[in-house]
């Protein structure tokens, strides 16, 4: 495939649409974004993209529920269309707002091929507060997950109110013998957070920051992988741009953390 094609959706409270285009195309990805009325319009196909992104934000206010709003007009209005996107072998990328999104629709975790059966939740923050803050993130090699491939550790911003990931124990126990759980809050030197604030910044179960369905195609997360798009957007890059100087390495030639999510998905549509 010559040309891989993201649809980036914005509107209603949505917002990061211009910084997860501009992360697509640092990829090498055609990057559109289309307000979510022009999807369910008809006036611009799904059908012409290999990559969906629900952005993050605050859809619809989140008045009843973050991403509940947004998730009902979906289902309602092009829910097979988006089943038969999944289906044919596309991506699918939820981020933050978008994650909500995502498991809201039932299309994470799919287990066992099922998308239309809601079986996870992100709910409000254990601080009870909204979070603004960098975490570290601990990836699961085993996971299928397209994203995070060849991503041992990352550093990515949280913004959110309601993070906490929450399922009951059967559920969680599939997603951790599928390796569905793709990514976990960690400490600074990798380990796993176990539930200890701020490292776990939501007091999510198993300390889950993002998860996959079982194909790896579709994922969802709430960091922000567009808001870590350079590496001067790092509140120490300078610190670490100078250290990296002095041992001589060439750290900050190659693109950051956020962008090789990107890059991951783009290159797995190149090679489909």
């Amino acid at each position: 495939m010559a040309e891989v094609k993201a649809m980036v959706l914005t509107g209603y409270g949505l917002n990061c649409d211009h910084e997860t285009a501009y992360a697509f195309r640092l990829a090498g990805a055609s990057a559109r974004r289309v307000h979510i009325n022009s999807l369910i319009d008809g006036s611009v196909r799904l059908g012409d993209f290999q990559i969906l992104v629900f952005t993050g934000g605050f859809s619809w206010g989140d008045d009843h529920g973050a991403g509940v709003i947004q998730a009902l007009r979906m289902k309602t209005r092009i829910g097979d269309q988006l089943l038969e996107f999944i289906d044919r072998g596309n991506l699918v990328l939820g981020i933050c707002n978008g994650f909500q999104c995502l498991v809201n629709l039932g299309l994470l975790p799919g287990l066992e091929g099922n998308y239309r059966q809601r079986n996870v939740a992100l709910t409000v923050n254990d601080c009870g507060k909204f979070r603004d803050q960098w975490v570290t993130l601990k990836m699961n090699s085993a996971s299928p997950c397209i994203f995070t491939r060849g991503i041992k550790t990352a550093e990515l911003p949280v913004r959110h109110g309601e993070g906490k990931f929450v399922t009951d124990d059967v559920i969680l126990k599939k997603l951790k013998e599928n390796n569905q759980i793709a990514m976990q809050y960690a400490t600074a030197d990798g380990e796993i957070a176990a539930g200890r604030f701020p490292f776990n910044p939501n007091g999510s179960l198993s300390d889950i920051a993002g998860i996959c369905d079982t194909s790896g195609r579709v994922f969802g997360l709430m960091p922000h992988p567009e808001a870590f798009n350079h590496w001067s957007n790092h509140p120490d890059w300078t610190r670490r741009k100078d250290a990296a100087r002095r041992r001589s390495s060439d750290k900050y030639d190659e693109p950051a953390v956020g962008v090789r999510i990107f890059k991951n998905a783009v290159d797995f549509m190149r090679r489909a």
